[in-house]
């Protein structure tokens, strides 16, 4: 019987930690990741000049990794030895940055990573175009992997992922929105990837169906851990540290965890600034200090962070089945860096 352990056990605490825990994970896939980008760099070629320049910027942007780094540890963590996980994690890579070229569009952003987005230099239409290129070779790595699982992993997570987007649009600017309709949007729009990400490595190194429940149930459970915490860190952390502009949801009237609570634990006059702000995006100077003031009044920002170390406890649970290792132990370990990071 797995054992759930407390996030706060000591392992490095706070920020500091955190950073640590990927460095960790980093160190322990560092040449695997290596080829990845590799991988990415050599299926990002196009005659089609303006592809690979703007697929080239996103990726070049400076992204964690974090979803392929959990393919393959993943694999690594099931025995797996061969190379396939290489090239699968390039394919997550895609259909991540597929999404985030997508999202930037539909959210009108122009700052990710501390750079421009592709939207904003490029326009939306290419952004849009380059993005469905970047979804077409990730299935294309899928048919050359020869695997139907994993084809049925990622084609699954890619579809779920684009009604995660469109179910996004229906809550969107919603105050009322639900707690369990936002994490509905999160489930389907972050969390699944991570999921399939994590699911993948089993795959691969043909472990059995419990094995990859399990990995599913972790990776699941932290991409929902690490959206609450981004949640959180939208009002709560600075813009050099998040390489994007703090309160950047809040100015787009998006309904997240913190606003939820808000919104629910608000008096009739603060329902009434949410409304005006979110939802009719009647925004004025010193709108967003004084929704922080109301997320901390209300204590939002602690328990939305507390609800993302309550999916953190069920992912580290989750690897109870395998035996400790360097991988597994990082796996842990990445939990931390997913709720406790400032970035």
């Amino acid at each position: 019987m797995a054992v759930v352990v407390n996030l706060e056990d000591g392992r490095g605490r706070g920020a500091r930690g955190a950073k640590n825990a990927l460095q960790s994970l980093m160190a322990l896939v560092g040449e695997d990741v290596k080829a990845v980008n590799e991988t990415i760099v050599q299926r990002m070629h196009s005659s089609v000049e303006l592809i690979p320049q703007l697929a080239s910027h996103i990726v070049a942007a400076g992204g964690k990794r974090m979803r392929p780094m959990l393919t393959l540890a993943a694999a690594r963590m099931c025995g797996y030895r061969g190379s396939r996980h290489i090239k699968l994690a390039a394919c997550v890579e895609f259909i991540h940055t597929a999404t985030l070229l997508h999202d930037d569009v539909v959210d009108e952003s122009d700052l990710r990573r501390g750079l421009a987005t592709a939207n904003a230099v490029w326009g939306n239409k290419a952004s849009v175009l380059v993005g469905d290129f970047l979804f077409s070779r990730a299935f294309q790595v899928m048919v050359e992997d020869g695997s139907l699982a994993v084809l049925a992993i990622l084609s699954n997570a890619s579809a779920v992922i684009a009604e995660g987007e469109v179910l996004q649009l229906t809550t969107a600017n919603d105050t009322e929105t639900s707690e369990q309709a936002y994490l509905e949007v999160i489930r389907a729009k972050t969390a699944a990837l991570f999921a399939a990400a994590c699911r993948v490595g089993a795959a691969v190194a043909e472990r059995p169906k419990a094995e990859e429940d399990a990995l599913e149930t972790y990776g699941l459970n932290l991409g929902i851990a690490f959206q609450l915490a981004d949640d959180v860190l939208d009002y709560a952390a600075s813009a050099a540290e998040m390489g994007k502009n703090v309160g950047d949801d809040f100015r787009d009237g998006k309904i997240t965890l913190p606003v939820v609570l808000s919104f629910l634990r608000g008096d009739e006059a603060e329902r009434t600034f949410w409304r005006r702000t979110l939802e009719d995006l009647e925004q004025k100077d010193g709108d967003l200090e004084h929704a922080i003031e109301l997320m901390r009044k209300h204590r939002a920002l602690d328990d939305s962070r507390e609800r993302a170390r309550h999916y953190g406890r069920i992912a580290r649970d989750a690897l109870g089945i395998f035996p400790d290792g360097p991988e597994k132990r990082a796996l842990v370990d990445l939990v931390e860096f997913a709720i406790e990071r400032a970035y």
